[in-house]
């Protein structure tokens, strides 16, 4: 894989992040109930939406939220979701995405990066622990609450 580039999610590249496709099974992963149920909390400022770009394709999206006042400690700085292409998986797309999530949580004075996620044969579960996060807690839906330490 070539270089990779993350850039700000925006009209010139949403439409090739809508087009990322999944390996077979990894569609109900996408959203854990409890991202879901927490959507509404999110607001324009605190969302921290990026694509990864190989060359002249998207091949990845990230959103995260920063909001040191959220009421909730594991939706404080998380990532709410990650979504890498399914030919581009293995590559270190999703690593490059992460770190540099990261990175920004730690320039915003945040010291940890939480993740929700769902268990399961297909899902992201083994992804997150190779990248460090630990478990540290279930979610009110039964989610698996990681987080990453920085």
């Amino acid at each position: 894989m070539t270089e990779l580039q993350l850039e700000d999610l925006g009209p010139e590249n949403a439409s090739q992040a809508n087009r990322l496709t999944l390996k077979p099974g990894q569609a109900e992963f996408l959203q854990p109930e409890g991202y879901a149920a927490m959507e509404g909390l999110v607001t324009p400022d605190s969302t921290w939406a990026k694509v990864v770009r190989a060359d002249d394709r998207v091949v990845a999206f990230v959103r995260a939220n920063f909001d040191p006042e959220q009421p909730r400690e594991e939706f404080r700085s998380i990532l709410w979701r990650i979504h890498v292409d399914a030919d581009s998986q293995g590559r270190g797309v999703g690593r490059f995405a992460v770190r540099a999530l990261a990175d920004e949580a730690r320039s915003r004075g945040f010291d940890r990066v939480t993740v929700l996620w769902e268990r399961g044969d297909d899902g992201p579960e083994h992804f997150f622990l190779h990248l460090g996060f630990t478990p540290v807690g279930e979610g009110e839906f039964g989610d698996v609450v990681g987080e990453l330490r920085l």
